[in-house]
């Protein structure tokens, strides 16, 4: 039987499996990702991420040709070993990992380039945890029908695309927000070819306080089904608001979700607007799983 020697980590309750293997010979297969990820029958957890150089896979090069010192890469696999882009929450707890297994040195005022799908992200360390450049992002101008369990009608969502898809749903009241039933994945129309997450926001009363938007969300992510926490969709709730509340909108957003709060931020760049994304990352305890098949 194969085993794994793995580690356990979370950043806001969404939570995952890393393993090292820094010169890529231990892929795992979709099915022993799901089966690892099984909160039943195995370790539990929304993903796994291996820890791979990026000279060792395929999709590590063109991070590299991008920055030649993203030495590391985030491969990240979805609950049902499905691959994703993107993970906002996992690539903080990506950069816990490096640094508390010594694998890098961060220190204050330092960048860690950190080579993913969706492109290279920078990483610094804050006082909330780590604080990633999500890097630019993309409005979807078509709307998108969303229906779900508890909503008595198809709201319009909006499209956002922030290194992986989402479509952002404005809800009227905390209540509908806690009534949602998200135990089935909510219906797009049209459907995304390769699916989204998909997120339900409302505003707090008042919405901005000192400066700072503030709302509540809850998600549905793509190969996963509901999580506490989805960093990605988090980034793009904040836009999607921002969008909607016009242009006096503030740039800094606090964003609620069950498993805790995250912090976004939008800001000038020579290329455009980037995104970032800060909030805590913990790495929870270790052990080797054994896989039945």
């Amino acid at each position: 039987m194969k085993t794994l020697a793995f580690t356990k980590g979370q950043g806001t309750g969404n939570d995952f499996v890393l393993y090292l293997d820094p010169d890529g010979t231990n892929d795992l297969s979709p099915a022993q990702v799901a089966e690892i990820c099984n909160r039943r029958f195995g370790v539990g957890a929304d993903g796994v991420i291996r820890v791979i150089k990026s000279s060792s896979l395929p999709e590590g090069q063109a991070s590299l040709d991008e920055e030649a010192s993203a030495e590391w890469f985030m491969d990240y696999r979805n609950a049902d070993g499905s691959i994703a882009e993107m993970c906002g929450n996992g690539v903080r707890v990506f950069a816990r990992y490096l640094t508390e297994k010594g694998l890098v040195d961060l220190v204050d005022g330092k960048v860690l380039h950190v080579g993913t799908r969706a492109g290279v992200k920078d990483i610094q360390r804050n006082k909330a945890g780590f604080a990633v450049d999500m890097g630019r992002w993309i409005p979807d101008s078509k709307e998108t029908l969303v229906s779900a369990t508890g909503l008595d009608v198809s709201r319009p969502g909006q499209g956002i695309n922030v290194g992986n898809p989402h479509v952002v749903v404005a809800l009227a009241s905390a209540q509908e927000l806690a009534e949602l039933d998200l135990a089935r994945e909510p219906k797009l129309d049209p459907r995304p070819e390769t699916g989204a997450n998909v997120e339900f926001v409302v505003p707090a009363e008042p919405m901005i306080t000192n400066g700072v938007g503030k709302i509540s969300m809850r998600v549905f992510e793509r190969g996963v089904g509901e999580t506490l926490s989805c960093g990605t969709g988090v980034v793009a709730a904040a836009l999607a608001t921002r969008l909607w509340a016009g242009s006096d909108a503030p740039n800094q957003w606090s964003v609620e979700v069950p498993g805790g709060i995250l912090g976004v931020r939008m800001f000038p760049t020579e290329e455009g607007e980037h995104v970032g994304l800060s909030g805590p990352a913990e790495l929870s305890f270790e052990g080797t799983y054994e896989f039945k098949a």
